[in-house]
């Protein structure tokens, strides 16, 4: 086990201190769920993990955006953050490093091919930037997120287009001064390996619809669809 993630390590150019936070940050619920090894119950999934990772992407993508453009408006570098660290473009990151090889998922999701969908390498890859955050701190952190992301931020600053349609809402409700969207799950369905989410979101006196295969998927289907709606109102 150790020697395939010393293959990850060479992927990502880092080497851990601790190579059981990397463990972890690995460790999908549907393996964990599955697994009758005691230590492994005991530590756990990677869903905690997910959370921290989360905000030092947001925070290190931030930084490097401020200081690479520093003439850039606050709507601006918001967009281009919200499109680098979207589900598409986290798993984009996952696949440069071929981490969907190394992530241990269940019998279910093994035959789904989780290791290929885009919710999982996602948000694996945020598990994993907080496995490094713990394990040499923020600056290593930051470093790391800036060679990962320079040649995306390349793509994106050259015209690639996103498909980050909450951040094109909240914009387009903030210049017309109305309140924040509120996204809602109605419903979860399908087994846990495969499930679908149905979202409703509250804006502007409408509601929207969104269904995807996970949460922030369902939300950017039904930010989609209350845009094509207020803008024909």
């Amino acid at each position: 086990m150790i020697g395939e993630l010393k293959k990850l390590e060479r992927n990502l150019g880092y080497t851990f201190s601790n190579i059981y936070l990397l463990e972890h940050a690995l460790y999908h619920s549907s393996f964990v769920n599955e697994s009758q090894d005691e230590r492994i119950k005991k530590t756990g999934d990677n869903q905690r993990f997910e959370f921290l990772g989360d905000a030092v992407l947001g925070l290190a993508v931030g930084h490097l955006l401020m200081e690479k453009y520093p003439g850039m408006h606050e709507g601006e570098l918001s967009k281009l953050r919200a499109s680098l660290v979207s589900e598409s473009g986290l798993a984009s990151m996952a696949k440069s490093v071929d981490l969907g090889s190394f992530i241990f998922l269940g019998k279910g999701e093994k035959l789904s091919r989780g290791e290929e969908k885009s919710s999982i390498l996602a948000d694996t890859f945020e598990a994993v930037m907080a496995a490094l955050y713990l394990d040499a701190g923020f600056d290593a952190a930051l470093e790391l997120i800036k060679i990962l992301f320079d040649s995306m931020l390349h793509a994106v600053m050259n015209g690639s287009e996103t498909d980050d349609y909450k951040s094109m809402l909240q914009e387009y409700v903030q210049e017309i001064g109305e309140c924040t969207p509120i996204y809602t799950i109605s419903s979860e369905s399908g087994p846990d390996h495969d499930k679908t989410f149905e979202i409703i979101l509250n804006v502007c006196d409408i509601k929207a619809k969104g269904v995807g295969k996970s949460k922030k998927a369902a939300e950017q289907n039904g930010a989609k669809h209350a845009l094509e709606i207020l803008k024909n109102l």
